[in-house]
């Protein structure tokens, strides 16, 4: 019975499942959409919408709630959602994809709620064991989500993408906060692993510097728009001061290791998507590219690496990448660069370098899909819980 199965036994397993399965849809659609072979859903008044909001709502969002679900039991020592309780959180995930992709004549409001309830529905589920166990630090986890739902509400209402822009800006400080956390430690790890002697260094005022300096181009982004001085001030000063967060991180000694430094790729990202607002907030360059490199650049990369790294740790797998898998990584990042450097280098082919980017980030998907679906359907070998 599917209730019983592991599938359902943590967080990470249906959705990122679900995850990948809906960024293939979602991209191979895009895709065909520039190539003029499909016609996107119609739920938006344009296809450039409906592509934004289900790629964070529907892709971007279904790994962040993986994840956090996940974390969230090992943070606090909590049981962690399964089974039924996970089902049900899949089920309000599913149907707020139906109603955006499916124009089935119900009115506004009945589809603002229906899409809307997945969000509040995972923070009341986070929020519990977290209040239970006074686990402070990773409230602000709550906090990134309440702005999400926000951004969601006000652009289902409005259709204008300013907030869906701040949605995208939300998670890569989800990115940067627990990057900064899991990098170096997993980066520690895998040396000591193979013999060297490494070491975490703290940087406790760097990070707290690197969350303020997102929030200020959220505020940038709001009141001043995509261009000005002010918002290049704010995203140069970002990205160097995560700069200076990644001199710490031994970047040079993992370039060995597809599960380390697929991670290390996805935090350079974020500092070349933060100097490219600043590019753009100057009017040098369009604040679509400096977009890209932080969605396909730093959220494709760091997605994929936590879903592989995620699905093999927590099932008692060896992290080891297969050739597949790194097979990904690559794609992943060619993907990205033909997204963000394609049209800027040779903007009379903007519609091959999208469909490209397309279908190889659909590609990557599709080789995760088929290599992780075994671990992430099945029993741990151990024989512990899932």
């Amino acid at each position: 019975m599917l209730l019983d199965s592991p599938i359902l036994g943590r967080g990470f397993r249906p959705f990122f499942l679900l995850g990948a399965a809906y960024s293939v849809l979602n991209l191979l659609i895009w895709g065909g959409f520039y190539a003029g072979y499909i016609t996107p859903p119609t739920v938006f008044s344009d296809p450039v919408s409906w592509h934004a909001h289900e790629m964070i709502y529907g892709f971007a969002l279904a790994i962040v709630a993986g994840f956090l679900l996940t974390a969230v039991a090992n943070w606090t020592g909590c049981a962690p959602a399964r089974q039924l309780h996970l089902a049900g959180l899949c089920a309000l995930w599913l149907v707020g994809r139906i109603v955006m992709n499916f124009d089935l004549g119900l009115p506004d409001s009945a589809v603002f709620i229906t899409e809307g309830a997945f969000i509040p529905a995972l923070a009341i589920s986070l929020s519990i064991p977290l209040l239970k166990s006074r686990n402070k630090r990773n409230f602000v986890f709550l906090a990134l989500l309440t702005i999400l739902f926000s951004c969601d509400i006000v652009f289902l209402v409005t259709e204008d993408r300013t907030p869906l822009t701040i949605a995208v800006m939300v998670i890569v400080s989800m990115i940067s906060l627990v990057g900064g956390r899991v990098i170096p430690a997993f980066t520690v790890a895998a040396l000591r692993r193979r013999g060297e002697e490494a070491f975490q260094t703290p940087q406790n005022t760097l990070d707290i510097l690197a969350l303020l300096s997102l929030v200020l181009i959220i505020l940038a982004l709001v009141f001043v728009g995509t261009q000005g001085l002010i918002l290049a001030g704010v995203a140069f000063t970002s990205a160097i001061i995560h700069l200076l967060r990644m001199r710490r991180y031994h970047t040079q000694k993992i370039l060995n290791d597809p599960m380390v430094w697929i991670l290390h790729i996805g935090y350079i990202w974020v500092i070349a998507g933060l100097f490219l607002i600043g590019l753009a907030g100057l009017n040098i360059l369009p604040f679509s590219t400096a977009l890209h490199a932080l969605t396909a650049g730093a959220i494709g990369s760091m997605t994929l690496g936590m879903m592989c790294r995620v699905a093999l740790g927590h099932t008692g797998r060896n992290l080891i990448a297969t050739k597949a898998t790194t097979t990904s990584f690559i794609l992943m990042q060619t993907a990205a660069f033909m997204r963000v450097l394609g049209p800027v280098s040779l903007p009379d082919h903007i519609n091959l370098w999208i469909i490209g980017s397309a279908f190889l980030w659909a590609a990557c998907y599709i080789i995760y899909i088929f290599v992780y679906v075994p671990t992430l359907w099945q029993p741990r070998p151990d024989g512990r819980p899932a």
